[in-house]
């Protein structure tokens, strides 16, 4: 991974491939390495930079608290020091509110169209939040986050994502779980879903979901119904068994990511 120095903080990030630009993000407590898979692949067709979030990646160390609203300002001034005038972020999970936001701010001229991925479009109910709530606990951390452990993986035997959330996951502080944990909560009770906050982007533009969990019908049909209605907004669900499709079918997320981008 290079290393670049943004105001305070040091951020590792690397590049391959030629081509429209595509920026790799990933969601909290996660790195450049759940794109593993996936960066090489979209290489074939696109210049791919994985980024890493302040304090994540090969350098933790970072000048104390930052918000989400500090994640979107690092991405936009990596693209100024990069000198990138025209990108497609393509962000995962929660790292979905980052992305937005940078999309938001950045302009349809510089951030044409957006790709979140397995990022919970729904409104949230109590149970969520309770589970967020103990991220936040010195006491309960270790619990919350195991909980959250199993569900990702599932019934999966890929050693790919076991080994993510087990060992790459695993490996962040409490301080950057607590935080993840106070991040997402403000979020969702801000804005009650991901859809109504890019419904209240500025401009809109194209914006594709792609995510395999979760598995009950009803969530799908919440993204159909609301894509009728806005039609910028496409759901695209892969039938997969993970919240980590860019681990467990990396080509047919590229695949997706780039019949997307074909569309403009």
């Amino acid at each position: 991974m290079k290393s670049i120095q943004i105001g305070a903080n040091t951020f590792s990030w690397d590049e391959a491939g030629e081509g429209d630009v595509v920026l790799l993000l990933s969601g909290w407590c996660q790195d450049h390495r759940l794109f593993k898979t996936l960066a090489p692949e979209l290489a074939k067709t696109h210049r791919v930079i994985r980024l890493d979030w302040r304090g994540h990646g090969e350098h933790r160390e970072h000048d104390g608290d930052f918000s989400t609203g500090d994640q979107a300002s690092d991405v936009l001034a990596f693209l100024d020091r990069m000198e990138i005038e025209r990108v497609v972020p393509v962000s995962t999970s929660h790292g979905g509110w980052a992305n937005i936001e940078a999309t938001d701010r950045a302009g349809v001229a510089r951030i044409p169209r957006s790709v979140v991925i397995d990022w919970i479009q729904t409104t949230p109910n109590e149970d969520f939040f309770r589970s967020i709530e103990e991220l936040q606990e010195r006491s309960a951390w270790e619990k919350g986050r195991g909980d959250l452990f199993a569900y990702w993986i599932g019934d999966t035997d890929n050693r790919d994502i076991i080994d993510h959330v087990r060992n790459e996951m695993a490996g962040y502080s409490f301080e950057m779980w607590a935080r993840s944990g106070r991040e997402i909560a403000i979020a969702y009770r801000k804005w009650g879903n991901p859809m109504r906050r890019m419904a209240a982007m500025k401009e809109h533009r194209p914006i594709t979901h792609i995510f395999s969990q979760p598995f009950e019908p009803e969530y799908l049909q919440a993204q159909l119904d609301f894509a009728a209605k806005n039609g910028w907004y496409k759901p695209n669900k892969l039938p997969g068994r993970t919240h980590f499709p860019t681990l467990e079918q990396p080509k047919v997320v590229a695949d997706a990511i780039r019949a997307f981008l074909r569309e403009g």
